[in-house]
């Protein structure tokens, strides 16, 4: 599982820039981001609901694996130099 994680970060990146930022102007995500930390970024007043949560979640997660992604490859590259 750790190596699937370390090696798909090709796929992470691209899911990140499709999924991930779908619809593009401006990024979806970025909008329910903000909604999250306080600010209103949409038209209402009406607080989150779970097609919210879930909507996060699905534009979410492929950020959260390229993160784990690039941590785990970061981790290994570093740990190969100090072995050298």
């Amino acid at each position: 599982m750790k190596n699937q994680l370390k090696n798909n970060w090709k796929l992470f990146l691209i899911a990140s820039l499709t999924l991930g930022l779908a619809p593009f102007n401006p990024p979806h995500i970025l909008g329910k981001l903000q909604w999250v930390l306080g600010g209103n970024a949409f038209s209402g007043e009406h607080a989150m609901q779970g097609q919210d949560w879930f909507d996060i979640l699905l534009h979410g997660s492929p950020w959260v694996l390229l993160l784990i992604s690039m941590m785990l490859n970061l981790f290994a590259i570093k740990a190969k130099n100090n072995q050298q």
